[in-house]
């Protein structure tokens, strides 16, 4: 069998240290992201300078919040929010028309809801004010100094790409200032018996810039490298990051965001893991970069998905995926915009 190119003799993903952005080894570092990221896509990330007692401390939170009873969570239900907020019970997310095995809370940027009138775009639907568990109060000021904090290192790394590609370290700087879009998913996939299925969520690529992921301690998101899945199992100290749909929108797929899926765990065990989404402004339009010729030559345009289409305006994007995901939220907050011809199984992206 031939080596999937970007990958470790091993099959594992690449791990780099962001303290070399920034060192002598600097050049050698980007030809190692051009190299992760026109392989798997995916690499783990050291040398980030995020405080280990936080990432901690987040995951101790999250377990706590998950196990808050039932009508505390059910309080903060993400039906209840027409901006996507809130909690989910697993089953009411969907991927590929399937549901996702997983419970989670979204949060995204803390802001208030725009003024809406009939001449407002759809997308402006999407901005607004999170809803947080009163039965755990410390949860809202703990995740919000982690959103801040893993955007800026989400930042930063947009930047490594941003010089790995021959550009500008701040050539985004005008699709995601002053108001970029984030989102903190964080997730809980409970165990399943093999004989009830094993989507944990459903194979998949991100919408935004880049994810940065951060994993407790169990197994089970994979990567498709080719023809086969890698595993990407959790390394304490680190983060998983990977590319999403805008910087394949930009580079006309020289890079590309790489589908990816998380295995549910056995009976008896579960999951834990908190992801960040970092994405453009949602009244932003995605450019076309002018690479340099060796690069250039690399471009693999867009990928052609008829069931998830990519689209340069960002609210755009970003709406379609909501309402695919959350169609129970898309039928109560949003029916005008439901295409009643389109069949269920357009639902296509988890984020």
């Amino acid at each position: 069998m031939t080596r999937d190119a970007g990958l470790p003799e091993a099959g594992t993903l690449p791990v780099l240290d962001l303290t070399r952005f920034d060192g002598a080894t600097r050049a050698a570092f980007l030809d190692e992201v051009r190299k992760a990221a026109r392989g798997p896509g995916f690499f783990y990330l050291v040398g980030h300078g995020i405080d280990d007692a936080l990432t901690q401390e987040v995951l101790e939170l999250s377990r706590r919040f998950f196990s808050l009873p039932e009508k505390d969570k059910l309080a903060i239900q993400m039906i209840n929010s027409p901006q996507f907020r809130g909690y989910n019970r697993a089953g009411l997310e969907h991927t590929r028309g399937k549901p996702d095995w997983r419970e989670q809370i979204d949060i995204g940027a803390e802001r208030e809801a725009l003024a809406l009138d009939p001449s407002s775009p759809p997308w402006a639907r999407l901005q607004g004010p999170n809803q947080w568990p009163e039965a755990l109060p410390e949860f809202k000021p703990t995740l919000l100094r982690y959103q801040a904090e893993v955007t800026r290192l989400a930042i930063r790394v947009l930047r490594v790409f941003a010089a790995a590609l021959g550009q500008p370290e701040d050539v985004f700087e005008p699709i995601y200032k002053p108001a970029p879009h984030q989102l903190v998913k964080v997730i809980r996939y409970p165990g399943r018996d093999a004989g009830d299925g094993d989507q944990g969520v459903g194979a998949h690529k991100d919408s935004g810039f880049v994810t940065i992921l951060l994993q407790d301690v169990a197994p089970g998101l994979q990567v498709e490298v080719g023809e086969r899945w890698i595993d990407a199992p959790p390394k304490r100290g680190t983060f998983v990051v990977n590319i999403g749909e805008i910087l394949e929108l930009a580079t006309n797929g020289v890079l590309r965001a790489n589908v990816h899926r998380v295995v549910s765990p056995p009976a008896g065990t579960d999951r834990l893991s908190v992801a960040f989404f970092l994405g453009a402004q949602l009244d932003a339009t995605v450019p076309v970069l002018t690479l340099p010729a060796e690069l250039a030559a690399g471009a693999r345009g867009l990928t052609q998905d008829p069931l998830n289409p990519l689209f340069r305006e960002v609210g755009r994007n970003y709406l379609k995926s909501r309402l695919r995901s959350h169609p129970d939220v898309a039928r109560r907050h949003h029916a005008d915009l439901i295409d009643a011809s389109a069949p269920q199984t357009e639902i296509a992206s988890a984020y």
